[in-house]
């Protein structure tokens, strides 16, 4: 007997729909999940939406179990966290009715090597996994940045990352880590993870470490005016087909200031020969068992909704950190 599932896939630039999909068991050394809940990724999945992946960026920007192609159609997502209902030959039973995190995109039902799924721990709810992904490339940035004991440490960008990255530095002993937004709003947000949060223009500066997380030209500005002589700056926006202009004439050479890349499709080079994929994604999910870490749950929607809901998100309508997307009785809804 088939076996189907529904999964959402980017039509093309600017609309989804919902799409029937076949589903084979699950083979030697596989799972079958039925999925609990995902979460769209504001930043990246936005630019996916509008189509704004740049042409020579497609092949950089593939996710784990992406399927079609930029522009598209494709099916694109990663944030995925639901629970193991079927152990193919030689995978591990333990995993059956575990409840797991998956790169992996809005699908009602999927089946995946046993390796790409990672248990969440008993103390972290299914809703709040979902952010697991965001966490991850939080511990990457972290791993990047090196903070040493009592840096003086800004974050750019109060979004989905940013906030994830103040949480984690904030846990440094003797560090200053500042949350900086330009919205107001924000505030609550930094306030809801115990980090102290500023305005652009109140930021207190001389800082060793920013992190910039606003993909944004005045965000990038002002984190280079932020920094002491020799600070570095770690990147982490991605412009998508963007160009964005920052003043490297004034005093970027006499103050000897560093401006840095970090991105989750590789572990920092300090980490490579000692930690794996694997580890840094359970760490991530380590650290989720924080309640404060829920605040950045900022919306929910049900899985038939997300044709309708993913362009109001892209455009702002619908303003979110991350938003939750539920599964409950989904097959069964679409089915009907």
């Amino acid at each position: 007997m088939e076996r189907t599932a529904h999964a959402y896939w980017l039509r093309s630039p600017g609309s989804g729909e919902i799409r029937t999909v076949s589903l084979d068991p699950p083979g030697p050394g596989e799972v079958l999940v039925r999925t609990l809940c995902s979460g769209v990724s504001r930043g990246t999945e936005t630019l996916v939406f509008d189509g704004r992946v740049p042409e020579n960026q497609y092949g950089v920007m593939r996710a784990p179990f992406q399927e079609g192609d930029f522009p598209g159609p494709v099916k694109y997502g990663y944030l995925n966290v639901g629970v193991v209902e079927e152990c193919g030959e030689g995978s591990d039973r333990g995993l059956l009715g575990r409840t797991v995190f998956c790169l992996y995109p809005h699908q009602t039902r999927y089946v995946v090597p046993a390796d790409a799924v990672t248990p969440v721990p008993e103390p972290v709810p299914a809703r709040r996994a979902v952010l697991a992904g965001t966490v991850e490339t939080a511990v990457n940035a972290v791993w990047d940045a090196a903070p040493s004991l009592g840096d003086r440490i800004a974050v750019v960008g109060a979004g989905m990352v940013g906030s994830c990255v103040a949480s984690v530095l904030s846990r440094f002993p003797a560090a200053r880590v500042e949350l900086i937004d330009a919205d107001p709003g924000r505030a609550a947000v930094a306030e809801a993870l115990g980090v102290p949060f500023a305005l652009p223009h109140e930021a207190t500066g001389e800082c060793d470490i920013v992190v910039h997380a606003s993909a944004s030209q005045e965000g990038l500005t002002r984190s280079l005016e932020l920094l002491a002589a020799d600070g570095e700056i770690i990147e982490l926006s991605w412009y998508g087909d963007r160009r964005i202009s920052i003043p490297l004439g004034e005093s970027f050479h006499s103050r000897r200031l560093t401006l840095r890349s970090s991105q989750v499709g590789a572990l920092p080079p300090s980490r490579r020969a000692r930690r794996s994929f694997a580890d840094r994604m359970s760490l991530a999910l380590d650290l989720l068992a924080d309640p404060a870490l829920e605040t950045l749950l900022t919306g929910e929607s049900r899985f038939a909704e997300l044709p309708e809901v993913m362009p109001r998100i892209a455009d702002g309508r619908l303003p979110a950190l991350c938003h939750l997307i539920t599964y409950d009785d989904a097959d069964e809804t679409w089915a009907g």
